[in-house]
């Protein structure tokens, strides 16, 4: 069994708070795979206005 780094697990989480604004619970209810496709989504969004932006 692997164990998921804290730390890493703390910046997802802070991640999709900060931009879905959902609760702990509803963060950490979800599965893994799901959270990190949540991540990668977030960061397609950011990646895209920022170059809309220049």
């Amino acid at each position: 069994m692997s164990v998921y780094p804290s730390d890493r697990l703390f910046e997802e989480v802070a991640y999709v708070a900060y931009h879905f604004h959902w609760s702990l619970d509803e963060i950490l209810d979800l599965e893994h795979p799901v959270r990190q496709r949540f991540v990668a989504e977030i960061a397609k969004i950011n990646q895209r206005l920022s170059e809309e932006r220049e």
